[in-house]
């Protein structure tokens, strides 16, 4: 495996995710800008924070797999939420729960950051992710 994720001692915990990732692959891997649609530009959940995040998640995965990578591949996650709030935490890791053995995004997730925005592109995009992964 080409990326080692953990925590090391003396860390916060828990946390939904591993706070070190270290890849040591020698192709890097960059999914950019999955929002929560179709391949045909179907919007998915409009309005559901959970249902969107599994959908970008799903559409991640897809660009992984195009990419001869997977979420095991992965070095670091970035989500954009738009109009964050902490109580809008629940929601969001429901959508994370719902997919993950789906889509094999170990939990906790590799290092990650979510950041709050105003707005994305469009007005029914509440969330979009970006990964980043290593591969041999």
């Amino acid at each position: 495996m080409a990326v080692r994720h953990f925590t090391p001692a003396g860390m916060l915990r828990p946390t939904p995710y591993h706070h070190v990732s270290v890849g040591t692959g020698t192709t890097q891997v960059h999914v950019s800008g999955q929002v929560a649609r179709q391949a045909d530009g179907t919007p998915v959940a409009p309005g559901d924070l959970a249902g969107q995040v599994a959908q970008v998640l799903r559409n991640t995965a897809v660009g992984l797999a195009g990419a001869g990578a997977s979420f095991a591949d992965v070095v670091r996650l970035t989500f954009y939420v738009t109009q964050w709030s902490p109580e809008k935490i629940g929601d969001f890791m429901a959508g994370v729960e719902a997919v993950a053995e789906e889509v094999g995004l170990g939990i906790p997730m590799p290092p990650a950051s979510l950041i709050g925005v105003d707005s994305l592109f469009e007005p029914d995009v509440l969330v979009e992710v970006e990964a980043t992964a290593m591969i041999d």
